[in-house]
Formats: C-alpha cells, sequence, structure tokens
C-alpha cells in the first residue's frame, strides 16, 4: 500500500457529504444516482435487506488492535471494499473515472471501471497507475471485438475482468424517462448482450491471462454454474435496482451463495451499501469485497476525488467502530451468529441510511 495522504475534506459525516452532494448537482444527475426502475422495489429491497440485519455483539474481548485491511488479488487494502463499475461519472465530477480510481489508489482500495464510463481503458491506467485496477464490460459486439478489448485490458495493467450478466436487455428507468432524460437507449451493438450465454464465458476464459468475474449473479444456482465454468470471482448485485425490479435485496441473496462458493473464489456484493456497519454485515455474511456505487457518485459529487477520499475515511472510522463494539479486532473474527433478523425500523428507501438528512420528498425524490 502507498502512504496513505488524508483528504483535503472537512466533513464530519455521511450526511454532510450527501447534503453537499444534492446542493451541488443537478436534477438530472440526482436523479441518475437516486433512480431505479419501473417501481424501484428493487432498489428499495436492496435497503430494506440490510436493515431488517441486527447485530449480536460479543463483549469482554481484547479489540484494541482493530485492523479493517484486507488482502485482494495479491494487494493489501485498507478496507474489503471495491469502488463499483458506474457509468457516466462525468456526470459528477470533472475528472469522471479517473478521480475515482485516485482516491481509491490515494486511500488504498479497489477500482472497477466501467466500459460506460471516461476517459477508458489506457487514460484511466495511465491517470491511476497505482490503483487496484479491475475493468467491466458490457458486450457490445461479436467474439473479435470482445477480445479486442481484453487484449486492452490486460496491456494496460488491469488486475481483472469483470462480465456484466444481468443487463441482457436494457431496463425501463421510468424516472429518468418520464423527465426526457433517457440514456444509452440506441447503443450500437447492444444485441450482442442479449445473446450472451456460458459458451461465451468458457470461450474468454480459454483465452484470458487475467481472472474473470461475473456481475449480476443472484441465485445458488448461478453461483454454481460459474464455479462449473471455471469463473475466479462472483460479483453478486442487482445493478443497484436498475435492471429487473422486484427482486431480493443483495444481502438477502447473499447468504444462499456465499454458501455454495464456500470460499473457493472472491466473492463481491453491491446495493444498497451506504455506512461502515453496512461493509462489516457483508462480512458477516461471508462477502469478500463490498462495492460501493451511490455513495461514490455523492462523494465525487460532493467534492471530487477528494470529497471520495473522505467518504472512505468516514467509512473506516465508521467499520473499525462497528467493529470494536461487536468483538472483533479483524475479518477472521467474524462469526455467522453476530447477526440475525430483525423488525424494521423506519421505512426503507434509497438514502435511509442518513436519517438525519430531515428528507424533503421534492428536493430528495
Amino acid at each position: 500500500m502507498l502512504d496513505y495522504k488524508p483528504s483535503t475534506s472537512s466533513y464530519k459525516t455521511l450526511h454532510e457529504v450527501v447534503q453537499k452532494a444534492r446542493q451541488k448537482l443537478n436534477q438530472d444527475a440526482w436523479d441518475y444516482i437516486i433512480g431505479g426502475t419501473e417501481t424501484e422495489t428493487t432498489l428499495q429491497r436492496n435497503r430494506q435487506a440490510l436493515d431488517l440485519l441486527a447485530f449480536r455483539p460479543r463483549v469482554l474481548r481484547d479489540v484494541s488492535n482493530r485492523d479493517a485491511s484486507t488482502e485482494f488479488m495479491g494487494k493489501k487494502l485498507r478496507l474489503p471494499v471495491c469502488l463499483a463499475p458506474v457509468g457516466s461519472l462525468e456526470l459528477f465530477t470533472s475528472g469522471a473515472a479517473s478521480d475515482s480510481a485516485r482516491a481509491a489508489s490515494q486511500f488504498g482500495v479497489a477500482h472497477m471501471l466501467s466500459s460506460v464510463c471516461k476517459p477508458g481503458i489506457e487514460q484511466l491506467a495511465q491517470d491511476a497507475p497505482e490503483a487496484l485496477r479491475l475493468f467491466q464490460l458490457y458486450v457490445h459486439g461479436d467474439s473479435s471485438w470482445v477480445d479486442e478489448i481484453a487484449e486492452r485490458v490486460v496491456s494496460a495493467g488491469y488486475k481483472g475482468l469483470c462480465l456484466t450478466v444481468d443487463s441482457a436487455v436494457y431496463s425501463r428507468r421510468e424516472r429518468d424517462i418520464s423527465k426526457n432524460n433517457a440514456r444509452r437507449l440506441s447503443v450500437p451493438g447492444r444485441e450482442f448482450q442479449e445473446k450472451l450465454t456460458w459458451k461465451d464465458i468458457d470461450r474468454l476464459k480459454s483465452k484470458l491471462t487475467i481472472p474473470i468475474s461475473l456481475k449480476g449473479i443472484a441465485t445458488a444456482e448461478d453461483a454454481r454454474m460459474a464455479l462449473d465454468h471455471g469463473v475466479d470471482m462472483i460479483y453478486v448485485s442487482n445493478h443497484g435496482g436498475r435492471q429487473l425490479d422486484h427482486c431480493l435485496g443483495s444481502m438477502s441473496c447473499l447468504p444462499e451463495i456465499t454458501k455454495v462458493v464456500a470460499k473457493k473464489i472472491p466473492v463481491v456484493v453491491d446495493g444498497g451499501f451506504n455506512r461502515g456497519s453496512d461493509i462489516v454485515k457483508a462480512m458477516i455474511a461471508g462477502a469478500d469485497m463490498v462495492g460501493l456505487g451511490r455513495i461514490q457518485c455523492l462523494g465525487l459529487g460532493a467534492d471530487g476525488q477528494q470529497g471520495l477520499v473522505r467518504v472512505l475515511e468516514l467509512l473506516e472510522l465508521e467499520v473499525k467502530l462497528c467493529m470494536g463494539m461487536l468483538g472483533i479486532e479483524n475479518w477472521s473474527q467474524v462469526e455467522s451468529s453476530m447477526m440475525q433478523l430483525a423488525p424494521l425500523v423506519g421505512s426503507p428507501h434509497v438514502l435511509s441510511a442518513f436519517p438525519l438528512l430531515q428528507l424533503n420528498p421534492d428536493t430528495f425524490y
């Protein structure tokens, strides 16, 4: 890990970051962050799945040397966090994904670049050469097109290639449609994503010299299929509630998947993770890494690269406090008995992790 340079942002809480992002972003960019598809039920269930989980803390354990770091793809990271692939980060910060990757490098977490985000494969590698970089791909071309992308990814020093597999067809994001703000409805080659099968995974796996992962796994059945086909990492996700509506929240899906995987390969999860306690819950449930999407955008929207670094600092603070009160010093000490289902408190929604916002629906929705 590189020598850490603290952020220059002075936010004391994540609430302040969210509030500042709302003040600075225009309505289109804001809708893009907080919106989902159709009724936005999956979006709400992502948060609900986390809010339904209660801790069962253990006491009288020495927690004086808490360490929230982890080893991932041969690199030590300060948190078990990957900045998730988000398209159009240029809506939130002038540096687009480069600001995100530089924040990841500065703080010490992983970064995954979306294939529909600027500045592109090679430029991002130049802008953040020391970051643990992965690349996410939507398949918008034939096998030769995919192979060419894969070669560029490997040549640019990325440590893994991730195929998104929950987007065979593009959803109706009515929050955007109703405001004539629909994005990427006519992307050339989208039909190739519709035709993607396990045979394509096998073909690509046989050619790649770096690990391949699948993003959008949501069932134990598909997790087992991924293992059978030699996939190197599983990424549990429902696209942040932006693809198929009426799905389970990601944290509801995670236990059945980690049970099947049984630590044979890493498991990443995203979907509603906004607080340090959320990260701890994922680790108790057997995940190896947590993907951060919306909170990444909010940090960038509030204060660019430094805003995102500050988000990571605050998350680390929250994680370490949670670990101490839960009774663990490191991730090897988590136990499944430290968490159980409990009644909901309040109504889950995309920003329900931040109750101090005193939300005005006209402003925040």
